[in-house]
């Protein structure tokens, strides 16, 4: 049996697996992410695979970051939430352990594994879209993971929806997830709170009367409950969202679209009304057969699985 070591690194933990090659994790290992400490991050993740390999045949390392990775798949060009900048990050793991070692963007691992072992796993060509605070996203196309030129593809995030729209941390305006994703959920939410808080009583009640303290969780569990003002935000959020995703149909024509992150927690609750709003928006759509869109179904372990296959595949 072939196995490999998945490791997902975010702004704030750093969860790894032992991957064998039916993306079963065997078993994991998490430690919270010194953020600002490149070398100590790379000492961080060694110590996660030296825990994961104990007793094991291991082949490879996958590592699925947050951050702009390079061609080669051996650097973090850039991380907004780390100090990484040009990190030669694979040859740090492989020095450490002597295992190969492959760096990924954490969003196309996660897309990786859900068409290798969940949702897309019947599918040549698709999207996962991850909604969380901002907006992720890997490409399939033709069973091939799309990487583009540099390394960048795939930030389908910070495609420009709405011209001179709200400001955004990449430096531009407009960008899709400041429409779409779990941040812009909070948004909606909290000025409904703030300038008609008579209409948002369930919201203000579980964040005891101060609307900046509405989560995006709260919005969810009201939308659940039957809220209407819940059910509002979070059908505005999926109105943008099939706007964008039908644009991305134009470019990609893909045959599923799989919805990831917290924000797709919500279920059915924003499943149909992101199909609604895609199909109402997507190109030629009186001539064509409609991706499925469907939720994701590896959870949040699907970084680390897509992370640990793409290294097996490497070797």
């Amino acid at each position: 049996m072939s196995l490999t070591i998945g490791v997902d690194v975010g702004g704030t933990k750093i969860a790894a697996g032992l991957v064998n090659e039916e993306g079963e994790v065997l078993r994991t290992e998490v430690i919270q992410t010194p953020a600002q400490e490149v070398d100590a991050t790379a000492g961080a993740i060694a110590t996660l695979v030296a825990k994961l390999r104990e007793g094991e045949e291991v082949s490879a390392v996958g590592i699925g970051a947050a951050g702009f990775c390079d061609a080669a798949r051996t650097s973090v060009v850039y991380a907004p939430n780390l100090a990484w900048r040009n990190e030669p990050l694979a040859s740090k793991i492989t020095e450490a352990t002597e295992l190969p070692t492959v760096v990924e963007n954490d969003a196309n691992a996660a897309a990786w594994g859900e068409f290798r072992f969940g949702a897309a796993r019947d599918a040549k060509n698709a999207i996962v879209i991850t909604l969380g605070t901002g907006i992720g996203g890997g490409i399939i196309v033709d069973d091939r993971l799309v990487r583009g030129y540099q390394g960048f593809a795939g930030e389908v995030g910070h495609m420009q929806v709405k011209a001179g729209g709200r400001r955004c941390g990449c430096g531009n305006r407009g960008c899709w997830e400041r429409y779409g994703s779990g941040t812009a959920l909070v948004h909606e939410a909290r000025e409904i709170a703030t300038v008609a808080p008579a209409s948002a009583l369930r919201l203000l009640e579980m964040a005891d009367g101060n609307p900046q303290q509405i989560t995006g969780q709260m919005v969810t569990a009201a939308a659940k409950e039957g809220d209407p003002v819940a059910l509002d935000v979070v059908e505005t959020i999926a109105e943008w969202v099939g706007r964008g995703l039908a644009d991305l149909c134009a470019i990609l024509d893909p045959e599923m679209i799989v919805l990831a992150g917290g924000v797709a927690s919500a279920g059915e609750l924003l499943r149909a009304p992101v199909q609604k709003s895609f199909e109402k928006n997507l190109t030629a759509r009186l001539y064509r057969q409609p991706a499925q869109i469907t939720l994701a179904e590896l959870g949040v372990p699907a970084g680390l699985i897509g992370a640990a296959d793409l290294a097996r595949q490497s070797g």
